[in-house]
């Protein structure tokens, strides 16, 4: 079993802002664009990526996002948004989130910012009264989401177009 170390003094974890959304672009490049070949330049997705999440973030939007800081620089960071299904007449959730784009940076993965940052969420959920989190885990981040206590029930269908 790997050693998990506590988070250095100096990561520190909050609530995104608009002003956020250019250092959150560039971390989305880093953390999707070696996956596959990217179909736009770094500064083209940067440009085009900060302006959709500088909407995201502002204010009554259903999007949130956090991030761990470690020495004035993002370390991570994480995004939430509230999914609300129709009224019902019976007893069944209607209050969802979802959570996307759980992202540490290689050198600072081991430090429990990936924790911070999902329990972070996990207080938003509750404060917000949410009925159920989804989440689609990559192989790497599944154990840290079953140690959070999510578990795999089988009841989303997806199609795939």
């Amino acid at each position: 079993m790997r050693e998990i170390r506590q988070p250095p003094e100096s990561v520190r974890i909050r609530r995104a802002s608009p002003s956020d959304a250019p250092a959150l672009a560039r971390l989305r490049f880093e953390f999707r664009a070696p996956l596959a070949p990217a179909t736009e330049t770094e500064e083209v997705f940067v440009r085009r990526c900060s302006e959709w999440m500088e909407r995201r973030l502002a204010e009554g939007s259903s999007w949130r996002a956090w991030v761990a800081e470690s020495d004035g620089h993002l370390a991570g960071n994480v995004w939430m948004q509230l999914v609300e299904k129709l009224p019902n007449p019976v007893d069944e959730p209607e209050r969802h989130a979802y959570v996307t784009n759980l992202f540490v940076r290689p050198e600072h993965r081991n430090l429990r910012a990936g924790t911070g940052l999902m329990h972070v969420v996990l207080d938003e959920c509750r404060r917000l009264d949410v009925d159920a989190v989804i989440l689609w885990p990559t192989a790497r981040s599944r154990s840290l989401y079953e140690r959070l206590g999510f578990t795999h029930d089988g009841a989303v269908l997806s199609l795939e177009r």
